[in-house]
């Protein structure tokens, strides 16, 4: 849970600042006038431009958030007379200073001689990040590796035509995740870079289990010692990856295919379908030290790989039609923790930023601004302001844009 303790009157803006407190967002204002000076000096002076201030990047901020709660296709949306427009908040600033200001907008305006990094533009911004959310919570021992649910909102994909929709896909990165299952917050992000078009690009990430390995090694650099156990998709699974946790005391449970997990190491009597019919709920174990390969049949043959379960302690998996169907302890563990991460994605995967830019440091900036007002809405519900006014996911993310906008009165409440 949190790690501090939040006044009763504190607001979404002080949640929110756990992870991006005044001195990052007075960063990006330094940047953004750094940039658009050196940029006036390269190609042209823009006698309409004039320096960013801190009030008009949180205003900035704020214009953008409010993307996320109503999924308008354009930001610009909010000063047209169409249907996804917002009097209330457009007169704050006007489109045009709103434009100077995306144009210009940085985090890092300069790449320094050392860095070799795709991400520079944001990294400074990303690691902040990542000491907000180890600073203000402490997760719970059951945790998920996984690629949440950031794609396009649903509504528009209903309506584009494929042509758009193949257009509109084409990421040159890949988001994953370590997300505590018991609450949903996210404790780390680590996003893999697509490196040209080549067969080691991300087009080729699924078929690739030693780019996953790599991902759920630097997604787990800071668990190590703390008994973690670890929930993985087939993608991640291997033998080899997890007794390498092992002896970072950090126990696995992950789902095992045949197609897309690196089985090097394991017998291929398990992976193997049984020739005779099987009822449901029977299994086969076979051990190796402390881990296990677990067949469960169920409509169908599922394998487990996990050092964190005994395979000899049972469980059930409860159908609504079928009732209870026997199981070891893992099979039930792994289906309960990814259940509640299928939940976590229907719930909050539709409040991402809905702005769409070209350039990729931004698409992951705003990916992860998202994931941090997700992550502050969490410690709300499980802070004491929760209980003295109750707010939805929605109705957080609109005082936050109105603190963001100066229309709420934020003054420090602790």
């Amino acid at each position: 849970g949190p790690t501090r303790k939040m006044p009763l009157t504190a607001s979404a803006m002080d949640f929110f600042q756990l992870f991006v407190p005044d001195n990052v967002l007075k960063n990006m204002v330094v940047q953004t006038n750094m940039y658009a000076k050196k940029y006036q000096e390269r190609f042209g002076s823009d006698d309409a431009w004039i320096d960013v201030t801190l009030s008009e990047m949180k205003a900035f901020l704020g214009y953008m958030i409010s993307t996320s709660i109503h999924h308008c296709e354009s930001v610009l949306s909010i000063w047209s007379s169409g249907f996804y427009s917002n009097k209330s908040i457009a007169l704050i600033m006007t489109q045009s200073r709103f434009e100077k200001i995306l144009k210009y907008f940085h985090v890092v305006a300069f790449r320094s001689s050392q860095t070799t990094h795709g991400l520079y533009k944001i990294q400074p911004f990303l690691d902040s990040l990542q000491n907000g959310f180890d600073s203000a919570f402490r997760p719970s021992q059951a945790q998920v590796l996984h690629e949440p649910l950031i794609d396009e909102d649903p509504v528009f994909i209903a309506t584009c035509t494929e042509r758009e929709l193949r257009k509109r896909k084409k990421r040159k990165f890949s988001l994953w995740v370590r997300q505590c299952s018991s609450t949903g917050f996210i404790c780390q992000i680590y996003v893999h870079l697509k490196e040209g078009t080549g067969a080691d690009g991300l087009d080729a990430l699924k078929n690739k289990p030693q780019l996953h390995s790599m991902v759920a090694k630097s997604l787990c650099q800071n668990a190590s010692g703390k008994n973690y156990i670890i929930f993985t998709g087939p993608s991640i699974t291997s033998l080899n990856l997890f007794e390498e946790f092992e002896k970072q005391e950090i126990y696995c449970c992950g789902l095992l295919s045949t197609r897309k997990s690196d089985c090097t190491g394991l017998p291929p009597s398990m992976l193997n379908n049984p020739e005779t019919p099987q009822s449901r709920g029977q299994y086969r174990i076979r051990m190796k030290g402390n881990m296990s390969l677990i067949c469960w049949y169920n409509k169908g043959h599922f394998r487990f790989l996990t050092n964190a379960y005994s395979p000899v302690q049972q469980g059930v998996i409860i159908k609504r039609k079928s009732g209870e169907i026997p199981c070891p302890l893992a099979v039930e563990a792994f289906a309960a923790h990814l259940s509640y991460i299928c939940k976590y994605d229907d719930k909050y995967s539709k409040y991402f930023i809905s702005h769409k830019p070209n350039k990729t440091w931004q698409q992951v900036f705003w990916f992860a601004i998202s994931i941090a007002i997700n992550n502050a809405y969490i410690l709300y519900k499980m802070s004491e302001a929760y209980h003295v006014t109750r707010y939805s996911r929605a109705q957080f993310g609109e005082r936050l844009v109105k603190e963001l906008l100066g229309l709420e009165d934020t003054s420090p409440s602790h």
